[in-house]
C-alpha cells in the first residue's frame, strides 16, 4: 500500500467514485495563478481559444499540474505512469454567458464508456470562481448513467453542484460525468482549462493512502454493488470468483437488465457478478441480445463524432467483466459470432476485463484482421489493456499501424504503447504514423516510441520533434 501525503486518501477516492469528483489545490503562489490569468487573457485577445495548441502557447500550465498535490491525485486515481491526452480545451465563459446544456464529452476514437475510468478531466480556475461567475457544473453521481431526466438545466431534476473555488482549484471529474458551463449573472470573464488525462497500466494494487482496502458502503449511494465493483478494480482485487454467493435467482436478475430504471439495471448487474461465473452462460446471452442495440446504434454526436456517440457498455459486459477469469471462456466463444456487433462486445468486454483476461489474447489477436472496422478497434485496445506481448500479437499490431480505419491505427499505437517492449520492428510503423492525418494517431505514435525506447525509437522521435517543432512566440509582427 502506498504511503504518501500527496496521494489521496480512502475518503477521497471513496468520494471520487460514488459522486465522480475530487477537488484538489494547486500549491504555487497566488502571482502564479494571476500570470497565468494574464497569460490566457493575452491569447484570447490576440489569437482566440488555442484549443489543443493550448499548452505549447502558454507553457506556464504545465506547472499547475506538476505540483506535488496535483501529480498525487492523479496518480490515486490514475496509477503512477499516467498519460497527458493532447486533447485540452480554455474555456472563456464571460459577463452574462447563458451557461450550456447539460452533457457527456465524446471520446474521439469511439470508446466505450465503462464504471472502470480510465480517463479523467481535469478542470482547473487561474482565478476565484464564485457561482455567480457561471463555474462548471456537474451532476454528482450520474457519471455511470446514460441517461438524465432533461438535458435542459431549468427541466433538469437532479441536483446540480457548481464547482466554484479559489485561484488554483482543480477539480477532478469522471470522464462520463454530465456537466456544464453554468450562467454568467456577474461582471468577470470565469477561465476553465479542461485537460484530459489517461490510465497507462492496469490497476494490481491501491495507488492511493489505502488504509483500509475493504469497501465501505455509503447510505446515500444508490448503486452501491457498482461502487464496490469499481473501488476492488481499482484496489487489484475485482475478481471474486472466489467468493462467489450461493442462491440468489439468476432469470429474475437477468430480467432486471431490462428494467425501465437505470438504478434498477446496474443494481441487477452487480447482484449477478456476485454470483460469479454461475451467472456467466445468462450474462452471455444476454449481452448478444443487447449488442445489436448499443453497438448498431448511429446517433451523430458531433462533428467529432460523426459516426455516433460514446455507447455506455452493455448492462451484462458490466457484470461479465465483474466476474473476471471466470467469465473469459464463455466471451472467447462470442469472439466467433457470426455478427459483427457481437463480436465487438466480447471484445470491448475482455479489455475491460484487463490481465485477468490473458488466455483470450490467441482468439483477440485475429480479430486485427476483422471485417469491421468496430471489431478491429476493440480488439486492438483490448489487447493493450490485457498486456498481450507474445510476438504473433505484436506483429499484429505493428500491422494494424497501417489499417485504412483511423480508430485502428489509434487504439493500435495506443496498445503498443501501454505493453512497453523495445520492439525494433515497430519502429518504421510507428514512424510512419508520426505523419498520421489524424492527430492523434500522430500523438499515440509518439508515445510508442518513447516507450520503445531503445536508441533508434529515440532518434526517430528527436528527428520528428526537431521537424514539427512549433514556436508559441513566432507570430506575423515577430517571424524570426
Amino acid at each position: 500500500m502506498s504511503n504518501n501525503t500527496h496521494l489521496l486518501n480512502d475518503e477521497q477516492m471513496r468520494q471520487f467514485i460514488v459522486n465522480g469528483y475530487v477537488t484538489v489545490q494547486a500549491d504555487l503562489p497566488a502571482a502564479s495563478h494571476e500570470h497565468l490569468y494574464g497569460r490566457l487573457e493575452d491569447v484570447y485577445a490576440k489569437v482566440g481559444n488555442e484549443g489543443n495548441n493550448l499548452l505549447p502557447r502558454v507553457p506556464e500550465i504545465r506547472e499547475v499540474f506538476d505540483c506535488p498535490a496535483v501529480r498525487g491525485a492523479l496518480s490515486s486515481l490514475l496509477g503512477q505512469n499516467y498519460l497527458m491526452n493532447p486533447h485540452r480545451y480554455g474555456h472563456l465563459n464571460p459577463s452574462g454567458g447563458p451557461g450550456q446544456k447539460w452533457h457527456k464529452d465524446s471520446y474521439i476514437d469511439h470508446n466505450v464508456r465503462h464504471p472502470r475510468f480510465r480517463a479523467i478531466l481535469a478542470f482547473y480556475y487561474p482565478q476565484d470562481v464564485t457561482e455567480d461567475m457561471g463555474p462548471t457544473g456537474i451532476l454528482p453521481g450520474r457519471q455511470n448513467h446514460i441517461e438524465i431526466s432533461d438535458v435542459d438545466p431549468t427541466k433538469t431534476a437532479e441536483p446540480a453542484l457548481p464547482l466554484c473555488g479559489g485561484a488554483g482549484a482543480v477539480t477532478l471529474v469522471h470522464f462520463d460525468s454530465w456537466h456544464r458551463a453554468t450562467p454568467n449573472r456577474s461582471e468577470k470573464k470565469r477561465y476553465m482549462l479542461k485537460f484530459l488525462f489517461e490510465r497507462m497500466e492496469e490497476p494490481r494494487e491501491p495507488s492511493w493512502n489505502c488504509r483500509d482496502a475493504a469497501w465501505q458502503a455509503s447510505g446515500e449511494d444508490p448503486t452501491q454493488g457498482l461502487s464496490r465493483g469499481v473501488w476492488e478494480w481499482l484496489a487489484g482485487t475485482q475478481d471474486r470468483s472466489d467468493a462467489a454467493e450461493e442462491g440468489g435467482d439468476v432469470s429474475r436478475l437477468i430480467a432486471g437488465l431490462r428494467d425501465p430504471s437505470e438504478t434498477t439495471r446496474l443494481n441487477a448487474v452487480y447482484a449477478l457478478a456476485a454470483m460469479g461465473g454461475r451467472a456467466a452462460p445468462a450474462l452471455i446471452a444476454s449481452l448478444q441480445e443487447e449488442a445489436d442495440a448499443v453497438f448498431g446504434q448511429n446517433r451523430v454526436n458531433n462533428p467529432a463524432d460523426v459516426r455516433g456517440r460514446n455507447p455506455m457498455a452493455p448492462c451484462a459486459a458490466h457484470a461479465l467483466a465483474a466476474i473476471g477469469h471466470l467469465a473469459v471462456p464463455f466471451l472467447i466463444d462470442a469472439l466467433r459470432d457470426a455478427r459483427w456487433t457481437v463480436r465487438t462486445a466480447a471484445a470491448d468486454t475482455l479489455g475491460d476485463i484487463g490481465p485477468p483476461a490473458h488466455e483470450a489474447v490467441p482468439a483477440l489477436t485475429p480479430l486485427l484482421k476483422d471485417e469491421h472496422w468496430r471489431v478491429r478497434r476493440h480488439a486492438a485496445e483490448a489487447l493493450g489493456l490485457v498486456g498481450a506481448q507474445d510476438g504473433e500479437t505484436v506483429a499484429g499490431l505493428i500491422g494494424s499501424l497501417r489499417d485504412e480505419e483511423t480508430t485502428v491505427r489509434l487504439n493500435a499505437a495506443l496498445a503498443l504503447a501501454k505493453i512497453g517492449l523495445p520492439v525494433e520492428e515497430a519502429i518504421p510503423a510507428l514512424a510512419g504514423c508520426l505523419d498520421d492525418e489524424n492527430r492523434y494517431v500522430r500523438y499515440y505514435a509518439a508515445v510508442g516510441l518513447r516507450r520503445i525506447d531503445t536508441p533508434s525509437a529515440r532518434e526517430t522521435l528527436l528527428d520528428a520533434l526537431f521537424t514539427s517543432r512549433w514556436c508559441p512566440i513566432t507570430t506575423k509582427e515577430k517571424p524570426y
